[in-house]
């Protein structure tokens, strides 16, 4: 089977099942491995060098367990080799969950159960979720989905198309390094340089064609596309990261809305940059909108890379 076949059955087949907690994941795989590298290297080297250390040994860990299975599950039968194949793609793309995180805080907002919202929103952000009103339960989600739009499903899928599955496999171990360690913090400043730097590396395309596509998508759905254009342009470096602000503008000038501002993250009061302007008050409806903007943007994404493989065939 093509590859391109092979990540249209893993798509399906993450949109059918989502993320079953009894199966089997390698992210958990690699995030344990990550965790016993760092006390390892921390025992061993300065704190950058043994966060590049850490980064480099996961990597080809990672690249190697994965390559072995690919090669031994085809050495039994080509078909076997097939199907562990598509579940490696399965198992590194988020559409579902994201979704389906996102439809849980917006149910609990449309019931006027704030308590819960603020539960759900929790699993999703970072932030201190405690207080938050309805607006900026909303708000944070909305950010969220619109962040992990690139992290959890475009910048897989390029990757995927790039490498098949050890590509994406080890973007999703550089995703995983940094979602551990890419904190300023004391504890990995310096450690978590270089899982920082990588994850900015391998996002940087992504992100930029992931922004570009949202307004297209917002033209699709009937939102404000020129706004959504003019905000991602104007924007999209509004951000401590130097990519997770395309998604965020993009989405920010579709609906109209502002995102970024005041949040709490473990009891110190964080002023970020806005992005977008507020035309009016972020609402709860917010987050079925930005669902089906990230859902439609993923797909032309999708179609983008399919094209763009056609055009320029593996040799």
């Amino acid at each position: 089977m093509r590859l391109e076949h092979q990540i249209i059955a893993a798509i399906a087949l993450d949109l059918l099942l989502g993320d079953p907690r009894w199966l089997p994941h390698p992210v958990r795989g690699i995030g344990w491995l990550t965790a016993r590298l760092e006390g390892i290297s921390r025992a061993l080297l300065p704190a950058k060098a043994a966060g590049i250390t850490t980064v480099l040994l996961t990597l080809t860990v990672t690249g190697l367990v994965t390559w072995g299975m690919l090669h031994g599950a085809t050495a039994i039968h080509p078909a076997f080799g097939t199907a562990v194949s598509i579940l490696l793609l399965y198992t590194s793309l988020a559409v579902r969950d994201l979704l389906a995180h996102a439809t849980r805080v917006f149910q609990a907002l449309r019931h006027d159960d704030l308590t819960t919202a603020r539960e759900q929103v929790a699993f999703m952000v970072s932030r201190d979720t405690s207080h938050l009103d309805a607006q900026g339960v909303s708000r944070a989600t909305v950010e969220s989905i619109a962040e992990n739009l690139v992290d959890g499903i475009t910048a897989p899928l390029f990757f995927a198309f790039l490498g098949g599955p050890i590509g994406m496999t080890l973007y999703k171990a550089a995703s995983t390094m940094d979602s551990m360690f890419g904190y300023k913090n004391e504890r990995y400043r310096e450690f978590g340089w270089g899982a920082a730097r990588l994850d900015d590396l391998l996002n940087f395309l992504p992100a930029r064609l992931t922004g570009c596509l949202i307004p297209l998508a917002a033209l699709l759905l009937g939102l404000d596309w020129r706004n959504s254009w003019r905000i991602f342009r104007r924007d999209r470096l509004n951000h401590a990261s130097p990519n997770s602000g395309h998604s965020e503008a993009a989405v920010a000038g579709a609906l109209t809305i502002r995102l970024g501002g005041t949040n709490i993250y473990f009891g110190q009061t964080l002023h970020k940059p806005t992005i977008g302007e507020a035309h009016r008050t972020i609402e709860p409806q917010d987050i079925r909108r930005t669902n089906r903007l990230i859902l439609l943007a993923a797909a032309l994404t999708l179609v983008v890379l399919l094209l763009l493989r056609q055009a320029f065939p593996a040799s």
